[in-house]
């Protein structure tokens, strides 16, 4: 797995590429919580380039969303794999995230 990160004024924005499963989950939510330690609390995953999520990928999704929206913050996805996309929807999960079909289209909605 590779995360490259773009910060933004409002909003941080992180490209995964690769396998996000128990091999590589403490690894991306180690990134999330340096990203959100630098006072970023709105954050884009881009998770175009993702080959496969796993339950513990999914676990890092929920505990940073949760964690950011109890200081006033959010987190998207934008243009998601369609593995990462059923992923998350076979674990009913989408209705706690906001999908975007482009980066920039998640970037102009903060």
């Amino acid at each position: 797995m590779e995360i490259q990160i773009q910060e933004y004024k409002r909003v941080a924005v992180l490209a995964i590429t690769g396998r996000i499963d128990s091999a590589t989950s403490a690894e991306f939510e180690a990134a999330l919580q340096d990203i959100m330690g630098k006072a970023k609390r709105n954050l884009i995953l881009d998770m175009a380039q993702v080959e496969f999520l796993s339950s513990s990928g999914l676990r890092v999704l929920v505990t940073t969303l949760k964690s950011l929206r109890k200081g006033g913050g959010e987190l998207c996805i934008a243009q998601p794999s369609q593995r990462a996309r059923d992923a998350i929807e076979i674990a009913g999960l989408d209705v706690l995230f906001k999908f975007y079909d482009d980066r920039e289209a998640a970037i102009a909605s903060f």
